[in-house]
């Protein structure tokens, strides 16, 4: 587990290892949440590279006969 220590400015770096691992880059954004306690770091995407994540996925929908 990795430790960080906070700046004077209240300022955080983020360990190379997790930044590697999720893929952050320099000037992404990122969503901070408290939560129970603690704070969550969530990387931020651009809408972009969502682009064909549902791709191959079954839409069919059963329905019942008195509602076609």
């Amino acid at each position: 587990m990795d430790r960080v220590t906070v700046s004077t400015k209240y300022q955080v770096v983020i360990p190379k290892r997790v930044r590697d691992r999720l893929g952050i880059k320099p000037g992404q954004k990122i969503q901070v949440i408290p939560y129970m306690g603690r704070i969550e770091l969530i990387p931020v995407k651009h809408i972009r590279d969502g682009r064909g994540f549902l791709a191959g996925m079954d839409t069919t929908v059963e329905r019942d006969e008195d509602r076609v």
